[in-house]
């Protein structure tokens, strides 16, 4: 598993130049420059070209890009051009909205998904069969922002004053602060990335006030955190429904499962302990897949929800021009997707002793 794990990563770093070397390119081919979008009406020319020698951008852009691809070797992101900040400050503060957001909503539709497949495939053609099909295809073709917004009027405005409120945007309700990591634990002296590291889990709010027994602020930040994994994780849990239903039949209807319910074995048992495991591999691959639908819909889910997070940072930086906080966020975003792919691999080797990993 150690050689697969390194070929695989070996693998990934020609993917992952490419993919830094197309955004790079395509950023620079937005309509509009970052001078006029940074300063607006005040923008002159003067400025404008102080702004471009101050940041590199009156360079070939053959030589912008070797400047910046020896910057990442060294693990510099570069500086914002709209905030002057290092890029990596505002990943350790804003990645951990969209981490925390992503893992509850994955695990919202991997779990809910495969129940409703479960149900789905061992009542087939059931009034519960067809009413999780029904739900499943709303849920496929319901778009983030359109649910979004029905959640957040539901359960914020007509369910308000009721015990099924749930607050409409920001990650805690005002007066709820949460205390960080590195003064909680006495570490207020730590520096360089060992610090940053700390401060990365501290913006993780749910993680933070679990490992420090914030328990008041580890309700608050999970009831923050219902409507907008739901409203994410919809289309991914729809997909894994349908997908676990579909793969479940099919591992049903083999001579194995035949053989093991002639023998006597309980349904329960046929199905956990034989079905399950085979018709589980289609499945990892889709929620492996699914990180594409939470990133993408992360965007107009952190909008709606008012959560500073990646989707938002992307956004802004798109709209403001600025090229160093896109390629930050993309490099991150192609870094997880790599990651992930690996893991979905070697959880085929797990899930099935035929599939080895060579």
């Amino acid at each position: 598993m150690p050689r697969f794990i390194i070929r695989r990563l070996l693998s990934s770093v020609p993917v992952l130049l490419g993919i830094i070397a197309l955004v790079f390119v395509l950023a620079r081919v937005i309509p509009g420059d970052p001078c006029t979008a940074t300063y607006g009406e005040r923008a002159t020319p003067e400025l404008c070209a102080a702004f471009e020698i101050r940041y590199g951008l009156d360079k070939p852009i053959w030589e912008q890009f070797l400047i910046y691809f020896g910057a990442i070797l060294q693990g510099d992101l570069g500086n914002s051009l709209r905030f002057g900040r290092p890029v990596t400050d505002i990943l350790v503060e804003r990645l951990p909205v969209t981490v925390e957001l992503t893992i509850v909503a994955l695990l919202f539709a991997s779990f809910v998904g495969i129940i409703l497949g479960v149900l789905s495939a061992t009542r087939r053609n059931s009034p519960v069969d067809v009413a999780t099909m029904i739900v499943a295809n709303l849920g496929v073709s319901t778009p983030v922002f359109v649910l979004g917004l029905l959640l957040a009027f539901a359960f914020a405005v007509l369910l308000k004053d009721t015990a099924f409120a749930l607050p409409p945007s920001g990650r805690l309700s005002p007066g709820v602060s949460v205390v960080p990591l590195a003064q909680a634990w006495g570490l207020e002296g730590l520096s360089g990335p060992p610090r940053m590291l700390l401060n990365f889990f501290s913006n993780m709010y749910v993680i933070n006030s679990l490992v420090t027994g914030q328990w008041s602020v580890l309700a608050d930040a999970l009831r923050h955190l219902i409507l907008p994994a739901v409203a994410v994780g919809t289309i991914p849990l729809a997909i894994i429904a349908r997908m676990t239903r579909s793969s479940l039949l099919e591992v049903l209807g083999l001579d194995y499962i035949r053989t093991s319910r002639a023998k006597g074995l309980k349904e329960r048992s046929v199905i956990t302990r034989h079905g399950m495991r085979n018709a589980l591999l289609p499945v990892v691959t889709v929620i492996g897949l699914s990180l594409g639908a939470f990133l993408s819909g992360a965007i107009l889910t952190e909008t709606i929800f008012n959560l500073t997070g990646m989707g938002k940072t992307l956004f802004e930086a798109i709209e403001g021009r600025d090229y160093i906080v896109i390629q930050g966020v993309t490099i991150v975003v192609a870094v997880a997707y790599l990651l992930v792919n690996l893991v979905v691999d070697v959880s085929y080797a797990f899930l099935d002793p035929r599939i080895r990993l060579s």
